[in-house]
């Protein structure tokens, strides 16, 4: 690291703990370093000491951290930092918040995409609170109560200019004098309030509708800031969501149903320019009024029983362009592979792409009522990424091999044969796997680790590889 000086940006990925702290001190010699992103892998001892160390890089800008567990953390004793611009992307408690900010004096941008209670986080003294007069953009999601939230609000939100919130549950966030009040008086600069906000109901609340209300007074048409509530009855649960719209100003949006009582907005069809990642959850309604012009992501996760033959793609062509989609998600569990096929044939640009196992159980049986849309997959398809879910036998990663013949990343599941399965895939003879240069086993044991070794030179597969152990998963790269 010493021998580059000059560095400005540095990017960590899946750092170990351990591995962190030795080569940190190097880090402090790099007098023009203001960006790190740092992504952690594996339990991490304590994230208290990683800010610490983090708070010591005096000309740090920006910084972003990524981890997968809740960690024990303080924020008791630090000096302040010189960071204006932090991301968090992991677990964070809420009960440490309040010292976080307080060691952050030229903050300008905020994000957090999990603040939680945490039970056994046991709240520490807390520092004195500092005006945070750079503080401009705070984009959080939230499963914290509004009564605590509104306290940091009230300490250190005076001078947001942006504010984005993803809450789930707490219905006192839907309180819109309240929220009028903070407003006025404690976040006066405010230009963009922007509310997502999401629950279930063990029985249907009347209060909800008159709630909704409340956010269409003048207060609020005056700022131009308007929302929709959506309210569905499932089964003994009473789904709610409440968001701000018109303009929707958020890369991702979950699609749920058409809202029809939209004030002012009766049959138009409404572009959601912002949006780049569509979450379908929902059956999508013939001739839908939303559309995503700038979407290059898809996540499919609806129910199984209302998936039609063909109407589910042809209502899709409505609301996408599908030709620009690079990322394909289907979360649901029994997607027909014949669906899957209609969809690649659509998609021409798609690179990743995800879905389960268990849309392939048919595959054997029916292979020649596939075979004229394989054919076109064959010679067409530029995936490079593919996730499997659910546990695949050796057949089916050879099927998925033959399909997807410039695969460079593979994540799948097994079902014990690994030895097989690794062969197969490194196996110089057949170079169906020409372009695979990472693989990723998901959710087994450690002792396949040392197996994986074993078979590799026993059978010398592989001259030049990495193979690491991380969260369950064995991960092996060429």
């Amino acid at each position: 690291i010493l021998n580059f000086i000059r560095l400005e940006t540095i990017i960590l990925d899946n750092v170990r703990d351990k591995n962190f702290n030795k080569f940190f001190d190097y880090l402090i010699c790099l007098t023009t370093l203001h960006a790190i992103t740092i992504s952690f892998a594996g339990h991490i001892s304590s994230l208290d000491i990683i800010f610490s160390q983090i708070f010591r890089l005096s000309t740090l800008k920006y910084c972003k951290i990524e981890y997968q567990q809740l960690l024990f953390i303080d924020f008791i004793n630090y000096d302040s930092s010189s960071i204006e611009y932090l991301i968090i992307n992991g677990r964070f408690p809420f009960s440490a918040f309040h010292n976080l900010l307080c060691c952050l004096p030229k903050l300008q941008h905020l994000s957090i995409n999990s603040l939680v209670n945490c039970g056994d986080y046991r709240e520490r003294n807390q520092l004195s609170s500092i005006q945070l007069k750079y503080l401009k953009h705070v984009s959080l999601k939230l499963d914290v109560h509004f009564d605590k939230f509104e306290k940091i609000i009230k300490e250190f939100f005076y001078h947001i200019q942006i504010l984005r919130l993803t809450i789930e549950c707490d219905d006192r966030y839907l309180d819109a004098k309240r929220w009028q009040q903070l407003i006025l008086f404690h976040m006066s600069y405010l230009r963009i309030f922007d509310i997502n906000h999401q629950g279930f109901l063990r029985e249907i609340d009347l209060r909800y509708r008159y709630i909704n209300k409340q956010f269409y007074s003048s207060f609020w048409n005056e700022k131009k800031w308007f929302f929709i509530y959506y309210y569905e009855s499932k089964r003994q649960f009473n789904f709610e969501t409440f968001y701000s719209t018109r303009p929707y100003r958020r890369k991702d949006y979950m699609y749920y149903t058409e809202i029809d009582e939209k004030p002012g907005l009766h049959n138009q069809r409404e572009n959601f320019k912002s949006v780049k990642h569509l979450y379908i959850a929902r059956k999508i309604k013939p001739n839908c009024r939303n559309y995503f012009s700038n979407v290059n992501q898809l996540t499919i996760g609806y129910d199984v029983e209302i998936l039609d033959d063909d109407s589910f793609i042809t209502n899709l062509k409505c609301m996408i362009p599908l030709k620009q989609l690079t990322k394909l998600v289907i979360n649901l569990r029994r997607f027909p592979f014949e669906e899957i096929i209609k969809l690649l044939c659509l998609t021409p640009n798609l690179h990743t792409l995800q879905f389960d196992e268990y849309s392939l159980q048919e595959i054997d049986s029916n292979f020649t009522k596939y075979k004229i849309l394989l054919q076109y997959i064959l010679k067409k398809n530029k995936i490079e990424n593919l996730v499997l879910t659910g546990r695949c036998s050796l057949n089916k990663i050879r099927f998925i091999v033959c399909v997807f013949s410039k695969l460079k990343y593979l994540k799948i599941g097994i079902n014990r044969k690994i030895s097989s399965i690794i062969q197969y895939l490194l196996s110089k003879t057949h170079n169906q796997a020409q372009h695979l240069f990472y693989l990723c086993i998901s959710t087994v044991p450690k002792v396949y680790l040392k197996e994986t070794k074993d078979l590799i030179k026993l059978e010398n597969l592989l001259d030049n590889y990495s193979i690491e152990f991380i969260n369950e998963d064995l991960h092996l790269w060429w």
